[in-house]
């Protein structure tokens, strides 16, 4: 054992002597700039490591009160719609494994999901969560589209041209929600009608003098109809429907963007 240990070590000291005159040999200038490299790759490496330990796993439920966002929040949660009956003031916020992936607890990134409320005058909150997110999900009632059409036009224009969604590039889904009844409209002709309705908010709001527009970008391009293709982050269109447990398509934009 001792006489294993002790031709370890005279191989060790025999390798330090050969570096040392490796060093001794190379120019000053080459050993700085090997150094250098060293240094800065360690530096690459652990900003990389870091990174990766701290990517976000937040999604935010946005959009007009009634269109079902706390039922969806329960449905990701608890695989429950909780009756169908629950209209937040407070938003509901929780860490969890999806439901529909409970049985591989361990293997699968929890998410932390918040339902911001619908309410005017609490859409401010929307506003403390989105530079944490990793994806925004924009729900729109399906069955009372027409009448609301305007209003979710208005609120997803104000998302769209914040600094935070467009600088991060915050990808977005438009969530067509209760398309499970038979008088839903299809998510073809919402996107439609949505696009037309940012078209005309456009063009009104680039009417007024820059001194009185809130919003940090413009969207889309000068004097083409407006389509969310040419958002500066990717926008898609899904359907869902809370109170039967349809939500595969919200649960396949979380993982695409919180990986398990």
């Amino acid at each position: 054992m001792e006489g294993g240990m002790e031709e370890w070590i005279n191989e060790l000291q025999k390798w330090l002597k050969q570096a040392d005159q490796w060093i001794r040999e190379v120019p000053p200038v080459q050993l700085y700039v090997a150094i250098g490299v060293l240094l800065l790759t360690s530096v690459l490496f652990l900003l990389v490591r870091l990174l990766k330990r701290t990517k976000s796993n937040t999604i935010v439920l946005a959009g007009l009160s009634g269109s079902g966002k706390t039922v969806l929040f329960y449905q990701l949660r608890d695989g429950s719609s909780h009756q169908g009956t629950v209209t937040s003031m407070d938003p509901n916020e929780d860490s969890f494994v999806l439901h529909s992936e409970s049985d591989k607890v361990g293997k699968v990134k929890p998410v932390h999901v918040i339902d911001v409320p619908g309410h005017s005058r609490l859409r401010t909150k929307l506003d403390d969560y989105l530079p944490r997110a990793a994806g925004l999900v924009f729900v729109v009632d399906a069955l009372d589209f027409l009448p609301n059409c305007r209003g979710a036009a208005e609120y997803l224009y104000d998302i769209l041209t914040k600094a935070s969604v467009v600088k991060k590039k915050i990808p977005v889904l438009i969530l067509c929600n209760k398309t499970d009844k038979v008088t839903a409209h299809t998510k073809e002709f919402i996107r439609k009608q949505l696009e037309k309705e940012i078209d005309k908010l456009r063009t009104s709001r680039t009417a007024i003098s820059e001194a009185d527009i809130a919003n940090e970008f413009t969207l889309g391009v000068s004097d083409v109809p407006f389509s969310f293709t040419q958002c500066h982050n990717k926008v898609n269109v899904a359907e869902s429907s809370g109170l039967t447990g349809e939500i595969s398509q919200l649960e396949q934009f979380i993982r695409e963007y919180v990986s398990g």
